[in-house]
This record gives C-alpha cells, sequence and structure tokens, in this order.
C-alpha cells in the first residue's frame, strides 16, 4: 500500500562548503518550517543546488526573506509514502514508464518500521499526466 501526491518545492544555492546544509535546516527550524523532503546536490560554479519540500512555501519565503536567500520560483514534484517492501519503487515507476512519462530525478529510502519514503520529479509538463497515472492527491 502506498500514496503518491503532489508537493511543492523551491530550492536555493548555497556554497558547496561544508556546513552549509545545517545553516539551511537551522534557519527553516527556528523559522518553524516542517519539511517534508529535502535534497541537495552539486552544481556548477563551486555551489550545490538544495531543494525545499514543504506544504508551507509561505514560511519558507519568509526564513528566506530573513536570511537574504534567493528562492526560485515554486515548482512541483510528487511524493511517495508507503508500505516497505521488495519492489515497492517499482509500483510507482513502471505507472509512470507505461504512461511513457520520464523521471528526471528520484531518490527513495527506507524509513524504518516497514515504510518507505520517495520523492521524484517530471518534467513540468508531464506533472499533470503523472498525477493522473498515479492518481496522485
Amino acid at each position: 500500500m502506498y500514496r503518491v501526491r503532489k508537493v511543492n518545492y523551491c530550492y536555493l544555492m548555497v556554497a558547496s562548503r561544508a556546513g552549509q546544509a545545517a545553516k539551511v535546516l537551522a534557519a527553516l527550524k527556528s523559522g518553524g518550517v516542517d519539511l517534508l523532503a529535502f535534497s541537495g546536490f552539486p552544481a556548477k560554479g563551486g555551489k550545490s543546488q538544495v531543494d525545499l519540500v514543504t506544504d508551507d512555501m509561505a514560511q519558507v519565503r519568509r526564513v528566506a526573506a530573513k536570511q537574504g536567500w534567493r528562492l526560485s520560483k515554486t515548482k512541483q514534484g510528487f511524493l511517495v509514502q508507503g508500505d516497505d517492501e521488495m519492489g515497492a519503487a517499482l509500483k510507482v515507476v513502471q505507472k509512470l514508464a507505461d504512461a511513457k512519462i520520464s523521471m528526471t530525478a528520484a531518490d527513495a529510502v527506507s524509513a524504518g518500521r516497514g515504510r518507505y519514503g520517495m520523492i521524484f520529479w517530471v518534467k513540468r509538463g508531464d506533472v499533470g499526466r503523472a498525477a493522473r497515472a498515479l492518481n496522485a492527491a
């Protein structure tokens, strides 16, 4: 059993140095932001991209304004939460493949206690089709 829902996210660019993600997360915690997911990865020019997924984008933007962060526009992705079983992520990935929708990126992890989570992205033009294919809330 699993649930898929569309989620909003934005990102900011930070220096690729130790401690930058901790600073971002600490500021968000102090600002009362509850993240659904967080992802960071290297980008060009000594920078890293930090994706912030939340149900409260307005609060993220308030914290960003106080911190002087430059956030991207709000974008959409998908969050999957479900029972951790062999092939759990395959169910979602296969439905997208059957609908001829390419994922642009995905991260999945066992959450312990028999649960797993996955966050994934598709091209902006495919968000609606992906939501329909997966019965995303």
